[in-house]
This record gives C-alpha cells, sequence and structure tokens, in this order.
C-alpha cells in the first residue's frame, strides 16, 4: 500500500509540476521539499552522512544549511524534468552548455557507441532529452527496477516520453546495452551507488564501499569510449554538462584486473566531479557499509544489496 502511495505521489507531483506557471511549482516543490527533511530523520541523516565524505568541515548550521540545499536541489530536479516533455529543442537548447562535447559526438561520428557515467547530480535528465531532442542521437538509460510495477512503469513511461530508450537492470540489462552501444547509441550509466552489491570494492571519498562494474566491462568488451559527466544545476533554470576525456580502457592483462583498474580510475573522476557542487548530489540511500550499520543501530534498518563485491570472486 505504502508504494501504491508513492507512485500516486510522483503521479501528482508530474501532474502539478506540468500545469502550475514555473514559479508556482517551484515554490511548492520547495515547500514540500522543506516538510520531507523535517519528517524524514534518516533519509536527512544519510544525506548529512555524504556532505561530510565530501566536505569534512561541515558542522552544525552549515550543515544543516548544506542539507536543506541537497533537498531543495533535489525538488528543482523533479520539477525542471517533469516540464521536459512540454518543452521545444529550442528551449531545452536555451537552459543547456555543454563542456566538451566534442568526446561524446567523436564516439558517435567513429559509430562506436559511447558509455557516459554519471552521479546522481542536478538535472541528469536534461542531458538526456538534450541529446535526443537537440542533437537527435540515440539514447539508452537502465532504470533500476523498483516495485511495485506500477512505479517502474512511471519512471521508464516518462523518460520514453523524452524519447530515451529504457532498460530495466537485471541479469539480460548487459547484453542489451551492449546491443544498444552496436546500434551507436549513448548509454548513460549512474555510476555512484552500487544496488546490486557485486560491483568493485574501493575507498570512495576516504571510506570503503563498492561501485558497480558495469560501466568498464561494458567498455571493455565492446570497444566503446568511457566517458565520465555531470550535469549540474546553473542560475535559476540553467544546466551546465562538463563532459571528462575518455578513461584508458586499453586491454593490459586479465579481464577481471582491468575492470578493477577503470573503475578505480572512473571513481576517481566522479569524487572530482561531485566535490564541484556536493549541495546537488541527490544520493539519498545508504551507500557504505557504515550508513546501514548506523541505521540498523537506531532500529531503521535499510535492506543491503544482496550479492558481495566483485572484487571477492571473478568477474
Amino acid at each position: 500500500m505504502a508504494l501504491d502511495i508513492v507512485t500516486a505521489a510522483y503521479r501528482a507531483g508530474a501532474f502539478a509540476s506540468r500545469t502550475l506557471p514555473l514559479r508556482l511549482a517551484d515554490l511548492t516543490a520547495n515547500g514540500l521539499s522543506r516538510t520531507v527533511a523535517r519528517v524524514s530523520r534518516e533519509r536527512r541523516m544519510i544525506v548529512a552522512r555524504h556532505l561530510q565524505r565530501v566536505r569534512p568541515e561541515l558542522d552544525g548550521r552549515a550543515l544543516r544549511r548544506a542539507v536543506d540545499e541537497t533537498f531543495e536541489s533535489y525538488a528543482r530536479y523533479w520539477v525542471e524534468s517533469f516540464r521536459l516533455p512540454d518543452m521545444s529543442p529550442e528551449q531545452v537548447d536555451a537552459g543547456f552548455v555543454v563542456e566538451n562535447f566534442e568526446y561524446i559526438k567523436d564516439a558517435i561520428d567513429a559509430g562506436t557507441g559511447v558509455v557516459v557515467t554519471m552521479p546522481h547530480l542536478g538535472g541528469w535528465d536534461w542531458s538526456g532529452f538534450w541529446l535526443t531532442s537537440v542533437r537527435g542521437y540515440e539514447v539508452t538509460v537502465v532504470v533500476e527496477a523498483v516495485e511495485p510495477p506500477a512505479l517502474f512503469e512511471f519512471f521508464a513511461s516518462f523518460r520514453r516520453e523524452l524519447g530515451i530508450n529504457v532498460i530495466a537492470l537485471g541479469p539480460s540489462s548487459g547484453t542489451e546495452i551492449l546491443r544498444a552501444l552496436a546500434r551507436n547509441h549513448v548509454v548513460c550509466l549512474l555510476a555512484d551507488r552500487d544496488i546490486n552489491g557485486d560491483g568493485i570494492e574501493l575507498e570512495m571519498f576516504g571510506e570503503v564501499t563498492s561501485i558497480p562494474a558495469g560501466p568498464a566491462m561494458l567498455a571493455l568488451r565492446s570497444g566503446a569510449p568511457l566517458l565520465t559527466a555531470a550535469i549540474y544545476f546553473e542560475g535559476a533554470h540553467g544546466h551546465r554538462a562538463v563532459v571528462q576525456p575518455p578513461l584508458d580502457t586499453e586491454r593490459r592483462g586479465r579481464l577481471r584486473d582491468d575492470v578493477d583498474r577503470v573503475t578505480h580510475e572512473m571513481v576517481d573522476r566522479l569524487e572530482g566531479l561531485i566535490r564541484r557542487a556536493p549541495e546537488q548530489w541527490h544520493l539519498q540511500q545508504p551507500n557504505w557499509p557504515s550508513d546501514y550499520e548506523l541505521l540498523e543501530a537506531i532500529g531503521k534498518p535499510h535492506p543491503r544489496p544482496a550479492a558481495g563485491p566483485a572484487s571477492r570472486r571473478e568477474v
């Protein structure tokens, strides 16, 4: 029942975002974000922990304000994302600046496809819509297979409305992504959270966690370039995409070792991208073992990923 309520809430939020004047939609979303930040003690706690990993000096009032800004940024993400289907390519392009777009363009011109990894930062849906509506590229994303099915279909259908191809995360998703790359798609992957728990064990912001091995594996197997990028909110309703040069995905030895090396380099870059605007980092779930331990200690356990890190087994 709770998840049905969540689905209904997202639908209502989408309707309000698309029908209300932008100023009123912004004010409503900010009000809701402040309410959520106050009543969701566990989520606020996790956001604070993530912010302090990026900026250890944050404490007291400064930390509380940074947490509030993160919730406000997340509300902005949803409002602006939900309004995208009603925007023209010209409107989307006017609100979007891209640094180093040639790294994506070169890969598509070469016909190899490209894997673009990003953190949960800023307005990432805006970039997908810009690539499809303005550049005319085929874009494929992987969406977590959330329950109930109605909630997953809501997220999937929204992105399909933007012209984005959707793959459900699951046993066949790797094969489907390889096919998309063979068709010269831009494959966008959010890579700062290991949903399945079968990634590479490494340090991120000074603490051991696991990060998905998929992006490195896909690039190494397909020959497609692997890029890191982030989309930042800029000004009242603008966006700036920062695309970084391709990672070194040349084969050097065993596939397992190459995947481990490339994933470590990818995480180093993701850390740098997050440090540029940590208050726009919308990761609100536990992501380190100590996060789960803290939630369990206060009687609010969160389901842990089921599988062990890939570094403990053969890739």
